[in-house]
């Protein structure tokens, strides 16, 4: 049975990815993919799609705003322009999208299974209910604008969609999984993410079976007028109603900037001192690169740790951000040089496993290994020292934001002075 995991507060973000880093999203997402099916089997992608806090953290270490909703559109996007060309490869396709492209789900489902051999109706069908599930089941106010359906070519499939309630300034992601799922009316999600706000009628929960059969009753004995003739009396008398038991949540602040308790400390010590550690043993060769070298295993670290880290290690996405920074420049601009670097060493590392040499594989799953064993005992900057270098650095590293490039810390200083 696929077992709701909680939820999430996803501020609403507009505006779109710049093509400069959507590229890069693009590449990194392919890869890193790549290497978890390599590793793990198509299978387990699919399970950690339907985690809401290492989906979050996937999409923070791409370098998205960390926290908002656009992670959602910008990692479906990616992971389609990404894994389409490597469908017959890896046997994986993401269908639909945000807007017109989630009403093309159904069509794409059907042309794929018509090519692979499951049954591509049935997974359209699917796709239909599960939305309908959470756009009129769950009744919560957000409207879906979102939809994308992963699927295996074993007919296994994951669907991530959002829905955003402009009110209140909030999206809600909600995840589905196929492994194990005996009923879509009978807590089929993986998660909800969003902040609940106020009564959430939720017909899904396994908790409502009775009321889904008690209403199906009313509706055939009383009719539409006689239900709304009992509501009123219901009403009249203000009987309360059951609350539902609270779900874990993870609230994702609406602030901006990368903050000190945002951060779970001992972690990034443990990958900043990982990489010290086995850089110069399993890198050497990247240690040479003026520069960006030593910069670039650290980011290999935490891109690592969302690879092969366990489910319990990304309940701070934010963390995951100080790998490549965000487009908004938070927690610093996105060092572009450290970016392709770590882009060229994993595609690297994935093109010589398709060959049958793990070596470099090995060397980056060593980075996540290690970073555990040192966790519980390295010690190094805090948070705000942390980002404050990496800030000061920006430029170095070819550190570029949606409003431009990073600049020198005493050019921005002068810059300052004469306004």
């Amino acid at each position: 049975m696929a077992q709701r995991a909680g939820s999430t507060n996803l501020p609403l973000h507009g505006g779109r990815v710049p093509q400069w880093l959507a590229e890069r999203m693009t590449r990194l997402g392919t890869v890193m993919s790549q290497a978890i099916v390599h590793h793990y089997g198509r299978d387990e992608l699919l399970r950690r799609l339907a985690h809401p806090f290492w989906f979050q953290s996937f999409g923070a270490v791409m370098g998205m705003d960390w926290h908002s909703s656009g992670i959602t559109t910008s990692v479906i996007g990616a992971l389609k322009r990404g894994l389409s060309p490597l469908e017959s490869e890896l046997g994986i396709h993401v269908c639909g999208g945000r807007g017109k492209q989630s009403l093309k789900t159904p069509h794409e489902l059907t042309a794929i299974g018509e090519r692979v051999g499951f049954d591509g109706t049935a997974l359209a069908t699917a796709s239909r209910l599960v939305a309908k599930v959470d756009s009129a089941a769950v009744q919560d106010g957000f409207q879906l604008y979102l939809h994308g359906f992963i699927v295996t070519d074993d007919g296994n499939w994951v669907v991530v969609q959002q829905g955003m309630n402009d009110g209140l300034r909030q999206a809600r992601r909600y995840h589905w999984l196929s492994e194990g799922l005996t009923s879509f009316v009978d807590a089929p999600h993986a998660a909800i993410e969003g902040k609940e706000h106020g009564e959430i009628v939720n017909l899904t929960d396994r908790r409502a079976e009775d009321s889904r059969r008690r209403q199906l009753e009313l509706l055939g004995t009383l009719g539409p007028d006689g239900i709304a003739r009992e509501l009123s009396a219901i009403e009249a008398h203000d009987t309360p109603t059951p609350a539902q038991a609270p779900l874990p949540h993870l609230d994702l602040p609406a602030h901006h900037e990368v903050r000190a308790n945002d951060v779970l400390v001992r972690r990034l010590h443990g990958t900043l001192a990982a990489a010290a550690e086995r850089g110069p043993i399993d890198f050497p060769d990247l240690l040479l690169t003026p520069g960006v070298g030593a910069r670039t295993v650290r980011a290999l670290a935490q891109v690592a740790e969302v690879v092969h880290g366990a489910p319990y290690r990304f309940a701070d996405p934010a963390r995951f951000s100080l790998a490549h920074g965000g487009k908004d420049g938070h927690p610093f601009p996105v060092p572009l040089r450290v970016y392709d670097e770590t882009i060229r060493v994993f595609k690297s590392a994935v093109q010589n496993a398709k060959l049958g040499r793990d070596e470099e594989l090995a060397a980056i799953k060593r980075l996540d290994d290690q970073a555990r064993l040192l966790e519980r005992r390295a010690s190094g900057p805090s948070v705000e020292e942390h980002i404050a270098e990496e800030r000061a650095r920006s430029h170095e590293y070819g550190g570029r934001t949606v409003s431009g490039w990073a600049t020198p810390p005493d050019a921005t200083e002068k810059l300052a002075s004469r306004k």
